[in-house]
């Protein structure tokens, strides 16, 4: 197991359910799954890309089959990135095994919303069978040697899969069995910034990243990049992420603000998080360099869609 009984312990405080006889796989219910449940909300998914995809809060799975293993030690991360471990270690689980347990589990953290006078009994009802899997909740899923197996698997329980990868792994990219959705993480405009924001533990980590952003642009499903946007850090150059969003044909831009949780406010302070209109002000930045539009935007979220023209 990579993960120690204190971690393990400590990460299901936070919330998380390890899953899988080996404990490398983990899911945790998302905020917007909760709110959705009680017709308080949706995320910024379903509003963005609910209408194509047909993702709805409520039956979406946000699930990690890497939680310990990441190459990037990201100042932003809500994770404790001091036990992050950069090479695979242990036993593998089978990907039916992992989403099999991660549905269960994630059954048993809504069961709750089941006597909930508040909870939405028909979307209670439709929870227990998820039909949208994240593949984000943390680590880097790149790392999994069967990803191309759990995105299958995906396929034939009838789920869309969101695959976020940091592009460390170009290798593994190159050949992976393709998700409804790939984004890959750009949090900076220039190599410099990269060695600030990710703290990568790999020495060629601006280098893997352009080369997953060539072979981003080979791929047939629908394509995001994801900015998350850290004042005093990031949020600047757009002309630069242009240019990197250019090399990867993405069809979409998610930019998005830094949220001040869990272990990043030991790194960074409030401050470091961009307010919406700041976030929407860099996105209409972003568009006037990559000629993309704004497609869409959520608030509370603070994140702004842009869309390829």
């Amino acid at each position: 197991m990579a993960v120690s009984a204190d971690e393990l312990s400590e990460l299901e405080l936070a919330g998380y359910r390890f899953v899988g006889e080996h404990k490398h796989s983990a899911v945790k219910v998302c905020h917007w799954t909760r709110k959705s449940l009680l017709n308080l909300g949706v995320c910024y998914k379903e509003r963005f890309y609910g209408r194509d995809l047909g993702i709805r809060s409520h039956r979406c799975l946000q699930l990690t089959p890497s939680l310990p293993f990441c190459d990037h030690r990201c100042v932003y991360c809500w994770r404790n990135t001091d036990v992050t471990t950069s090479s695979w270690v242990g036993e593998v689980d089978e990907p039916a095994d992992i989403l099999d347990g991660a549905i269960s589990a994630q059954r048993k953290l809504l069961s709750g919303f089941g006597g909930n006078p508040n909870s939405d009994k028909k979307k209670f009802k439709e929870a227990q069978e998820p039909k949208h899997c994240a593949i984000s909740l943390a680590g880097e899923p790149t790392f999994y040697p069967n990803l191309s197996e759990l995105i299958e698997e995906c396929g034939r329980r009838g789920m869309t899969s969101f695959l976020v990868t940091n592009g460390m792994h170009p290798e593994v990219l190159e050949h992976i069995v393709e998700p409804t959705q790939l984004y890959i993480s750009v949090v900076a405009p220039d190599s410099e910034t990269y060695k600030v924001v990710c703290r990568p533990t790999v020495p060629d980590g601006w280098k893997r990243l352009n080369q997953s952003l060539e072979l981003m642009s080979c791929f047939k499903c629908r394509k995001a990049i994801r900015l998350t946007l850290v004042k005093g850090f990031n949020l600047k150059k757009p002309e630069e992420y242009a240019k990197i969003i250019e090399k990867a044909g993405a069809d979409f831009i998610e930019a998005k603000a830094y949220m001040f949780v869990g272990f990043s406010r030991r790194r960074l302070v409030m401050e470091n998080m961009p307010l919406s209109d700041e976030v929407n002000g860099f996105a209409r930045e972003l568009a006037r360099e990559t000629g993309y539009s704004i497609a869409g935007e959520s608030r509370p979220s603070r994140v702004v869609l842009l869309k390829k023209v």
